[in-house]
């Protein structure tokens, strides 16, 4: 057995609500952490300690489950080196995603899951089966697709219904079919329980969700896959058997949950089944569940199946008992950012707050401020920079250019005064990344200054992608989904206008590409789309076969060295695979290939997270990537109303179905089901979606601004572009984020800022 000595020494490099996780005897225990509180070193100790205190091994095992590949590497190496100095066997405890700890269960009762010999298909290759689903739901469903087309204001014009045609097919219904397959499937929802449900509008939204639900369900057993929701489904399936799970529950003594915030409806079933334990000698079972998270981190539920009303309610249910543990403490920011972070809290749940159907009141975040740790704590808040915050908003920045400008001299600043210094500059958007990237480059060319940009990696693991949608295209440039494929990669590489419906231009591809004398004549950036579209095919006549990925890879990448040398890595790949069969057919299925399998790797140098912080490097990093890191300084610019929080939005292409997005209505429509509400007829639920959305931005202002240690910079330039896939279009007296103006003031006035 483990030295009590050793485990009080470990327990008292704790602050004291850590303490208090290193402490449970068993039973739930729901912590809700603030940002930089120690959650994960905390559930490390209190992993180990539970481990020694409950002489845990091999068949009694401590399940701890995260949300990440390298949050499970991140966490294992602390419980490891904790047991080393405890000397216990590793054997004790296992860590995994929740995705891994399902698949084991339902892997290992192959009868009872009914998962056999099966492909877990990719992200790609389950867009594919989404977009094949579609399809076939568009002839199975002749008559409802007809509703659909006619929507409103339709005059039977050919043009206009060959437009509607092409956003049906290629955005909408795989839209509805993405938000009906993840948010039902991970809820264990079948399509015949969306089909009983009926909106206050009697509108058959859910009805064409759960069609096109079926036929994916329908095609995954044609080719003999299952997708990640099935084996949470599979596993639960397994655990339905009494005696099966009986064997997984007395396996198992505990499960330790991290980033509990992002689980879904099943997840958070599977562990309450797994975590039951059963005491000897009785009937009675208790559930040994620790749920550690912070629900104002939770900025994945607009896009991922995660829903943070599941961790809140557990929070809520905890508290009524007794099990609620608060970490309210946090060594790593100083004052004047706290402060900051704890102002635009209250002041957007003030602000923000609104009253369900339930006449229940929605705030975006959970009443939880953040407090600085007391004195004497070995990690001790550090000293700001200056003041601490600076926030700059129009009235001193004209334009983005100017904006990018001032972050790149302070930059310069701060790093001769201290060339030590961790930087970062926070992004909501990738193509704001690319224009800061660009605009900072004089920082390495005269200064010698690193920037490491993140977000690039991104941007070249889409070349393969890239490739294969521009080779279809040349294949067969008359398909309307091949042409609109084609111009949303060039719309994405900022090489046509963004502000044009590349639905009216791909429905008619041969008006558009080679148009008649009376032919209605094109705008002058539909021209410039054609002309660079014409410009692709005629590289395919003019030029030999290898050559083209090459050609495709300077029209797309012209100024971007490490884009280039990925393309020109993928050209050689395909040159070696294909010696003796090169043809344009073989090409496109290898990149379909490599494309589905998502096995090949981008020329992206050092991207790993141990690069990201880094003494005199600045990092440029997407804010939902930068959750769980933290800098000396954070700048976080484009801080504008039209992002953060955000304006509801409707692409024009789409209106003739109403004033809603269709998909979105499918989302909250489903949770509606999910949570047992009314379903909201369209336009209600299109407003909650709405309300949503914006709580989900405010939260990611709030995580951007809690990386920061020393040093928060928050800015919104006087002027900028309407989208940032183009910079032509800008904006004067661009409104910041509302938050802004108010807390500028605060700083300004206030003794303590």
């Amino acid at each position: 057995m483990a030295s009590t000595e050793i485990i009080d020494r470990l327990r008292q490099t704790l602050r004291q609500g850590q303490q208090a996780m290193a402490d449970w005897e068993g039973g739930e225990l729901a912590v809700a952490a603030v940002p930089g509180a120690g959650k994960s070193t905390g559930m490390a100790v209190a992993a180990a300690i539970a481990i020694a205190k409950f002489q845990l091994h091999r068949q009694q095992q401590l399940v701890i489950v995260t949300l990440t590949r390298s949050a499970v590497s991140n966490i294992r190496k602390k419980v490891l080196a904790h047991l080393k100095e405890l000397r216990l066997p590793s054997s004790a405890f296992t860590v995994s995603t929740l995705h891994s700890l399902a698949y084991t269960i339902a892997n290992n009762h192959r009868e009872l899951s009914g998962i056999g010999e099966t492909t877990i298909v990719s992200e790609a290759q389950k867009l594919r089966l989404i977009r094949s689903a579609a399809s076939l739901w568009v002839k199975e469903n002749p008559k409802i697709y007809a509703l659909l087309l006619e929507g409103r204001g339709f005059d039977g014009e050919d043009t206009e219904r060959l437009r509607r045609q092409t956003v049906l097919r290629t955005d909408i219904l795989p839209s509805v079919g993405r938000e009906a397959i993840a948010n039902a499937k991970s809820s264990g929802l079948s399509p015949d329980d969306l089909r009983q449900v009926t909106a206050s509008d009697d509108s058959n939204i859910l009805e064409i969700a759960a069609g096109i639900y079926e036929i994916y369900g329908r095609l995954l057993k044609q080719e003999k896959a299952i997708d990640y929701d099935d084996m949470i489904l599979g596993a639960l399936k397994v655990l339905d058997n009494p005696e099966v799970r009986r064997h997984w529950q007395e396996k198992i003594f505990a499960v330790f949950e991290d980033e509990a915030q992002d689980s879904s409806p099943l997840q958070t079933k599977l562990l309450e089944i797994l975590s039951v334990s059963h005491r000897q000698g009785t009937q009675q079972e208790v559930k040994n569940l620790m749920r550690v998270g912070d629900p104002n981190q939770a900025i994945n539920s607009t896009f991922t199946t995660a829903d943070p009303r599941f961790f809140n309610d557990f929070c809520d249910r905890c508290h009524k008992l007794g099990r609620l543990l608060p970490l309210k403490e946090a060594g790593r920011s100083t004052q004047n950012i706290m402060q900051a972070a704890n102002y635009v809290l209250s002041w957007v749940n003030h602000h923000y707050s609104k009253t369900n159907e339930n006449n229940e009141v929605n705030k975006p975040f959970y009443p939880q401020k953040i407090h600085p740790v007391p004195e004497g704590d070995p990690q001790k808040n550090p000293d700001p920079i200056d003041r601490g915050i600076e926030i700059h908003l129009g009235n001193e920045i004209a334009t983005i250019e100017e904006e990018v400008e001032l972050i790149g001299k302070r930059i310069v600043q701060l790093l001769q005064q201290n060339p030590l210094l961790s930087i970062a500059i926070l992004v909501r958007q990738h193509n704001q990344g690319q224009f800061i990237s660009k605009s900072l480059a004089w920082l390495t060319e005269r200064h010698n200054i690193k920037i490491y940009d993140v977000e690039q990696s991104d941007r070249q693991s889409r070349v393969p992608m890239d490739m294969l949608a521009i080779l279809q295209f040349m294949e067969r440039p008359h398909s309307p989904d091949n042409l609109k494929a084609a111009l949303e990669v060039l719309k994405g590489r900022q090489k046509i206008s963004s502000q044009q419906d590349l639905n009216e231009l791909a429905s008619t591809p041969e008006k558009f590409l080679y148009p008649t004398l009376i032919d209605a004549p094109l705008s002058e950036i539909a021209q410039e789309a054609q002309a660079k579209c014409v410009g692709l095919l005629r590289a395919k006549i003019e030029l030999p076969l290898y050559n083209l990925i090459p050609f495709i890879a300077f029209t797309l990448y012209d100024d971007e060295a490490g884009l280039l040398a990925t393309a020109d890595k993928l050209g050689d790949h395909l040159n070696q695979q294909l010696i003796g069969n090169y043809s344009m057919h073989t090409v496109i299925e290898s990149l379909k290939e490599i494309v589905e399998s998502e096995k090949f790797e981008a020329i992206e140098g050092e991207n790993h997270e141990d690069r990201y912080i880094v003494s005199g490097q600045v990092t440029l990093i997407g804010l939902h990537k930068a959750k769980g890191l933290d800098w000396d300084v954070v700048f976080m610019p484009f801080l504008h109303k039209r992002i953060c929080p955000g304006e509801p939005y409707i692409p024009e292409s789409n209106k003739f179905l109403g004033d809603f997005g269709i998909a979105e209505v499918t989302r909250i429509q489903i949770g509606a089901i999910i949570h047992h509400e009314p379903i909201l007829d369209a336009q209600r639920a299109w407003q909650k979606c709405t309300y949503v959305k914006q709580a989900e931005e405010f939260r990611l202002l709030y995580v951007g601004m809690t990386r920061a240690k020393r040093l928060l910079w928050l800015s919104a330039a006087n002027s900028a572009p309407f989208g940032w896939n183009t910079l032509e279009n800008r904006s004067d007296r661009v409104e910041p984020c509302p938050v802004l103006p108010a807390l500028q003031k605060l700083v300004a006035t206030h003794p303590r800022f």
